[in-house]
């Protein structure tokens, strides 16, 4: 028997102890070796989440890299760029990892040419914005909102609409993709069919949350802010007033003094204007009488159809389907909307004003008071005079040579689409005159039995949507918006004007006289009473008149305590006619009602 002398030799210390019946060092070994792969495949995956790695191929640096460059996501005043990687890839790894398997059909399409040309690469490119949106929509926007919050957007940064939309976004589950689409691409939304962009960009009611705290502490903070900017501006405007009615009052003196001269003691010769309404309302006492300031802006050729398709306004959705106002969005901002569609601008394309007027303002701001007694209404509006901008388009520069101006209010009836939340914009179609799709002359000859109907000849006048059978809001297939020839029978009409479905319209002219009306299928002139002046002294015109607060004529809206109507006001100014005037917004308007804009105070 052989005998051994001595213990065994000991194993290497790597090899006597295990873990989970694996030698350390093998465990030790695979640890080291995973380091090195996941390092590795880590710094793979980055690397292609450059900005160098997404450019490189020809089709990406051509095409939407070069719409990239200069947009807010590459150079902005914060110094911090988003790079392609921030908006189209996750940044946890699950979803990340299913990007990137997702993304090397890209490689298919690389290989097969599918976008190698700049015609291919628009043919396809609605296909892969629509692949982005739908992607961005069902993870609620979640790349955008790896740099923006709600919490950090303070509504003092913001502009009006702004607030207004995103506080609308986070009660209704709205989501960032619904809105910014195109901010570092070209915005291919009007290539996509309207009813797929309607469901798309529905609220998703998973989406939404409670208003963050620190939001609204900032929008009180910015409007009360605002509001005490305003005050002052109220203020400084009324002593501006002042100081213009002291120069009237001072002019009619001169002017009564020197009738009086040339009459040797007989009763004076009216002047014209001096009496400032004095004859229209003689019993009313207008130093006593509140003012509102109201602000009118130029529309140019923003329809009805216009507001409502999400194609040209971007307001549409919150219009058509949440219910806001127009004043809800606008109301702070209309002196860079008239601005901007006064001098040719306005709209997605520029599309809202193609004739501009050299010179014209794109906003008058005039000053109403309104009161009543136990008949009548009275209503007085000031506004200093614009000046003479000559219209390009006409000969002589003078639309209307007859009127320097004119002064329309409207008082929304009963039954009418969106009637409050638009005021008088229900009434303004694609195809009125001036409009883009007005049928012209020859269109309306041909429709003998519509022209006769509408008393039509050169062209259409305002009307309510509720008159025709069918308006073509979105022109879908090139089809004309409106639907001035799709007229129902005249006993329809004729119950929609019993049934109050109407827009009450009063005018007064240069010359102070007037004319009460409605429209409901086209304007129309009633029997209704109106007693009016107008005057301009001291380069500020004045216009007054009065109207009982209930007639039996047709198409005049009963104004009646403890009821709110919804009016609105325009000045065609500069012999101005059809769109070229300046309008509000929705306006409130109440008997004894101070939470209305209108305070109609009883004397």
């Amino acid at each position: 028997m052989t005998q051994t002398n001595g213990a065994e030799p000991k194993k290497p210390i790597w090899r006597r102890y295990f873990l989970f019946g694996m030698p350390v060092a093998a465990i030790a070994g695979i640890f080291v070796a995973g380091i090195i792969f996941w390092g590795g495949f880590n710094t793979a995956m980055e690397a292609t989440n450059t900005m160098p790695f997404c450019i490189s191929c020809h089709e990406m640096e051509d095409n939407v890299y070069e719409e990239y460059k200069g947009t807010i996501h590459d150079v902005n005043r914060s110094g911090v760029g988003a790079v392609c990687s921030d908006c189209h890839v996750p940044k946890d790894w699950t979803h990340k990892m299913i990007r990137k398997i997702k993304a090397s059909k890209e490689i298919w399409g690389k290989l097969t040419g599918s976008i190698s040309t700049p015609e291919r690469f628009d043919a396809k490119r609605l296909h892969l914005a629509m692949n982005e949106w739908e992607r961005m929509k069902a993870t609620d926007s979640r790349e955008c909102r790896n740099c923006h919050d709600f919490e950090s957007m303070m509504p003092e940064f913001q502009k009006p609409r702004a607030r207004q939309q995103h506080m609308n976004a986070m009660e209704t589950g709205q989501t960032c993709i619904d809105c910014h689409k195109g901010i570092a691409h070209k915005d291919l939304r009007d290539r996509a069919d309207e009813e797929y962009l309607e469901t798309l960009e529905a609220p998703n009611p998973d989406f939404s949350r409670e208003i963050p705290e620190e939001y609204l502490a900032s929008l009180a903070r910015i409007e009360a802010k605002e509001a005490e900017e305003a005050e002052a501006a109220k203020v400084a405007k009324a002593a501006e007033q002042e100081v213009a009615q002291a120069r009237i009052a001072a002019a009619v003196d001169a002017a009564l003094a020197e009738e009086r001269a040339k009459a040797a003691g007989t009763a004076p010769a009216a002047t014209e204007g001096g009496d400032a309404g004095g004859d229209v309302a003689p019993g009313v006492d207008w130093n006593a009488v509140p003012s509102t300031d109201l602000t009118l802006f130029y529309p140019g050729q923003a329809s009805f159809e216009w507001v409502q398709n999400g194609k040209t306004h971007g307001g549409a959705r919150p219009l058509t389907k949440g219910g806001d106002a127009c004043t809800t969005c606008h109301a702070k901002e209309l002196e860079a909307i008239g601005g901007k569609v006064v001098a040719g601008g306005g709209g997605k394309s520029a599309e809202l004003e193609p004739t501009p007027i050299p010179g014209k303002p794109g906003l008058i701001g005039a000053t109403l008071k309104a009161a009543h007694d136990a008949d009548n209404l009275y209503v007085q509006l000031s506004w200093p005079d614009t000046g003479h901008n000559p219209a390009p388009f006409v000969e002589g520069g003078k639309m209307d040579p007859d009127n320097q101006v004119k002064v329309a209010m409207m008082i929304t009836g009963t039954g009418i689409e969106m009637g409050d939340q638009v005021g008088c914009w229900a009434t303004c179609h694609a195809d009125n005159t001036y409009m883009p799709f007005d049928p012209g002359p020859e269109a309306i000859a041909a429709n003998g039995a519509v022209a006769a109907q509408l008393e039509a000849q050169s062209s259409i006048t305002k009307y309510l949507s509720e008159s025709r059978t069918k308006i073509e809001i979105k022109g879908r297939g090139g089809k004309a918006q409106g639907g001035w020839d799709q007229m129902k029978s005249p006993e329809e009409i004729e119950q929609l004007l019993a049934d109050g479905t109407f827009m009450d319209l009063m005018r007064v002219y240069a010359d102070g006289s007037s004319s009460n009306g409605y429209l409901l299928e086209r304007r129309v002139e009633n029997d209704g009473e109106i007693t009016a002046s107008a005057s301009l002294s001291a380069g500020t015109w004045t216009v007054t008149f009065a109207r009982p607060l209930v007639t039996n004529a047709p198409g005049d809206v009963a104004l009646e305590a403890g009821k709110t109507y919804t009016v609105g006001f325009a000045i065609h100014d500069d012999y101005a006619s059809a769109r070229f005037h300046h309008v509000t917004l929705n306006t409130s308007l109440a008997l004894d009602n101070a939470d209305a804009i209108i305070n109609v105070v009883g004397q």
